[in-house]
Protein backbone atom coordinates (compact mmCIF):
# COMPACT_ATOMS: atom_id res chain seq x y z
CA UNK A 1 0.00 0.00 0.00
CA UNK A 2 1.29 3.46 -0.85
CA UNK A 3 2.12 5.73 1.88
CA UNK A 4 0.35 9.22 2.37
CA UNK A 5 1.51 11.93 0.84
CA UNK A 6 2.92 14.96 2.66
CA UNK A 7 1.54 17.04 0.21
CA UNK A 8 -1.26 16.85 -2.23
CA UNK A 9 -0.57 17.13 -6.07
CA UNK A 10 -3.04 20.45 -7.00
CA UNK A 11 -3.92 17.98 -9.51
CA UNK A 12 -4.69 15.48 -7.13
CA UNK A 13 -8.59 14.32 -5.91
CA UNK A 14 -8.25 12.15 -2.98
CA UNK A 15 -11.58 10.34 -2.87
CA UNK A 16 -13.04 9.01 0.76
CA UNK A 17 -15.42 5.71 -0.42
CA UNK A 18 -17.86 4.64 2.22
CA UNK A 19 -19.76 1.63 2.72
CA UNK A 20 -22.46 2.27 6.03
CA UNK A 21 -23.10 -0.38 8.23
CA UNK A 22 -23.84 -0.55 12.21
CA UNK A 23 -21.57 -3.87 12.74
CA UNK A 24 -19.18 -2.86 9.81
CA UNK A 25 -18.13 0.46 7.91
CA UNK A 26 -15.81 -0.22 5.13
CA UNK A 27 -13.87 2.58 4.16
CA UNK A 28 -11.05 3.63 1.16
CA UNK A 29 -9.13 6.74 0.34
CA UNK A 30 -8.22 6.90 -3.22
CA UNK A 31 -5.72 9.29 -5.12
CA UNK A 32 -6.61 9.94 -8.67
CA UNK A 33 -4.08 12.04 -10.63
CA UNK A 34 -3.47 12.59 -13.92
CA UNK A 35 -6.04 9.67 -14.58
CA UNK A 36 -3.72 7.23 -12.08
CA UNK A 37 -5.79 6.10 -9.38
CA UNK A 38 -3.63 4.70 -6.38
CA UNK A 39 -4.77 3.53 -3.28
CA UNK A 40 -3.65 5.94 -0.10
CA UNK A 41 -5.28 3.67 2.98
CA UNK A 42 -8.47 0.96 3.28
CA UNK A 43 -9.94 -0.75 5.83
CA UNK A 44 -13.54 -0.96 8.01
CA UNK A 45 -14.91 -0.17 11.58
CA UNK A 46 -16.28 -2.76 13.30
CA UNK A 47 -18.61 -2.40 16.35
CA UNK A 48 -19.74 -4.64 19.12
CA UNK A 49 -23.11 -6.16 19.04
CA UNK A 50 -23.15 -6.03 22.57
CA UNK A 51 -23.06 -2.41 22.62
CA UNK A 52 -26.43 0.06 22.14
CA UNK A 53 -27.22 1.46 18.74
CA UNK A 54 -25.82 4.56 20.00
CA UNK A 55 -23.05 3.46 21.35
CA UNK A 56 -22.46 1.82 18.21
CA UNK A 57 -23.16 4.86 15.66
CA UNK A 58 -20.87 7.22 18.35
CA UNK A 59 -17.67 4.61 17.30
CA UNK A 60 -18.54 4.70 13.70
CA UNK A 61 -18.57 8.64 13.82
CA UNK A 62 -15.77 8.86 16.46
CA UNK A 63 -13.34 6.61 14.05
CA UNK A 64 -14.85 8.21 10.68
CA UNK A 65 -13.64 11.74 11.67
CA UNK A 66 -9.46 10.06 12.60
CA UNK A 67 -9.89 9.24 9.13
CA UNK A 68 -11.44 12.25 8.10
CA UNK A 69 -8.52 14.03 10.14
CA UNK A 70 -5.70 11.68 8.61
CA UNK A 71 -6.27 11.92 5.02
CA UNK A 72 -7.90 15.15 3.94
CA UNK A 73 -10.42 13.70 1.67
CA UNK A 74 -11.63 16.42 -0.68
CA UNK A 75 -14.86 14.32 -1.58
CA UNK A 76 -16.82 11.28 -0.51
CA UNK A 77 -18.83 8.32 -2.12
CA UNK A 78 -21.35 6.79 -0.24
CA UNK A 79 -23.81 3.81 -0.85
CA UNK A 80 -26.73 4.68 -0.99
CA UNK A 81 -29.43 2.54 -0.09
CA UNK A 82 -30.85 -0.42 -1.56
CA UNK A 83 -34.00 -2.46 -0.76
CA UNK A 84 -33.54 -4.69 2.24
CA UNK A 85 -36.14 -7.40 3.04
CA UNK A 86 -35.12 -7.03 6.35
CA UNK A 87 -36.53 -3.50 7.82
CA UNK A 88 -34.87 -3.99 10.87
CA UNK A 89 -31.92 -4.30 8.91
CA UNK A 90 -32.35 -1.29 6.68
CA UNK A 91 -33.06 0.68 9.69
CA UNK A 92 -30.28 0.59 11.30
CA UNK A 93 -28.28 0.72 8.21
CA UNK A 94 -30.10 3.86 7.75
CA UNK A 95 -28.92 5.18 11.12
CA UNK A 96 -25.38 4.11 10.31
CA UNK A 97 -25.45 6.28 6.85
CA UNK A 98 -27.38 9.03 8.50
CA UNK A 99 -24.02 9.39 11.19
CA UNK A 100 -22.16 9.16 7.91
CA UNK A 101 -23.45 11.66 5.93
CA UNK A 102 -23.41 14.04 9.11
CA UNK A 103 -20.09 13.29 9.76
CA UNK A 104 -18.81 13.82 6.17
CA UNK A 105 -21.07 17.95 5.81
CA UNK A 106 -19.70 19.01 9.54
CA UNK A 107 -15.56 18.21 8.17
CA UNK A 108 -17.34 19.77 4.42
CA UNK A 109 -16.58 16.74 2.44
CA UNK A 110 -18.73 17.10 -0.97
CA UNK A 111 -20.99 13.92 -0.77
CA UNK A 112 -21.69 12.28 -3.80
CA UNK A 113 -23.97 8.97 -3.48
CA UNK A 114 -24.26 5.80 -5.76
CA UNK A 115 -26.33 2.89 -5.75
CA UNK A 116 -24.97 -0.68 -5.31
CA UNK A 117 -26.56 -0.90 -9.54
CA UNK A 118 -24.19 2.50 -10.27
CA UNK A 119 -21.24 0.92 -8.45
CA UNK A 120 -21.36 -2.23 -10.51
CA UNK A 121 -22.32 -0.44 -13.66
CA UNK A 122 -19.25 1.43 -13.50
CA UNK A 123 -16.80 -1.03 -12.79
CA UNK A 124 -18.04 -4.28 -14.82
CA UNK A 125 -20.05 -2.88 -17.45
CA UNK A 126 -22.96 -4.84 -15.56
CA UNK A 127 -25.33 -3.84 -13.39
CA UNK A 128 -26.27 -7.15 -11.99
CA UNK A 129 -22.25 -8.30 -11.67
CA UNK A 130 -21.46 -10.65 -9.14
CA UNK A 131 -19.79 -9.56 -5.62
CA UNK A 132 -16.98 -11.84 -6.47
CA UNK A 133 -16.55 -9.52 -10.33
CA UNK A 134 -16.70 -6.34 -8.24
CA UNK A 135 -14.07 -7.97 -5.98
CA UNK A 136 -11.96 -8.78 -8.44
CA UNK A 137 -12.00 -5.67 -10.23
CA UNK A 138 -10.94 -3.60 -7.36
CA UNK A 139 -8.06 -5.84 -7.15
CA UNK A 140 -7.05 -5.61 -10.55
CA UNK A 141 -7.70 -2.24 -11.20
CA UNK A 142 -5.67 -0.99 -8.22
CA UNK A 143 -3.10 -3.86 -9.21
CA UNK A 144 -3.51 -5.29 -5.79
CA UNK A 145 -2.18 -8.22 -4.47
CA UNK A 146 -5.20 -9.71 -2.92
CA UNK A 147 -9.03 -8.86 -2.91
CA UNK A 148 -9.18 -6.70 0.72
CA UNK A 149 -11.05 -8.25 3.18
CA UNK A 150 -13.33 -8.10 4.48
CA UNK A 151 -16.30 -7.68 1.78
CA UNK A 152 -17.22 -4.06 3.17
CA UNK A 153 -13.74 -2.77 2.56
CA UNK A 154 -13.88 -4.16 -1.26
CA UNK A 155 -16.77 -2.49 -1.51
CA UNK A 156 -16.04 0.94 -0.08
CA UNK A 157 -13.08 0.98 -2.83
CA UNK A 158 -15.47 -0.21 -5.72
CA UNK A 159 -18.27 2.85 -4.44
CA UNK A 160 -14.73 5.30 -4.46
CA UNK A 161 -13.63 4.02 -8.17
CA UNK A 162 -17.34 4.61 -9.20
CA UNK A 163 -16.90 8.05 -7.83
CA UNK A 164 -14.07 8.77 -9.59
CA UNK A 165 -15.39 7.21 -12.69
CA UNK A 166 -18.54 9.05 -12.83
CA UNK A 167 -16.69 12.14 -12.37
CA UNK A 168 -14.28 11.72 -15.23
CA UNK A 169 -18.06 11.10 -17.29
CA UNK A 170 -19.35 13.93 -16.39
CA UNK A 171 -16.54 15.99 -17.06
CA UNK A 172 -16.48 14.66 -20.57
CA UNK A 173 -20.17 15.73 -20.79
CA UNK A 174 -19.34 18.93 -19.55
CA UNK A 175 -16.67 20.07 -22.24
CA UNK A 176 -18.58 18.88 -25.13
CA UNK A 177 -21.34 21.46 -24.27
Amino acid sequence: MQKQKDILDTKTLRVLGIDPGTAIVGWAVLDETKGQVTAVAYGHITTSPENSTAERLFEVVKDLEQIIEKYKPQESAVEDLFFFKNVKTVMKVSQARGSILLTLERFCVSIFEYTPLQVKQALTGYGRAEKKQIQLMVKNILKLKEIPKPDDTADAIAIALCHINSRKMREIRANCR
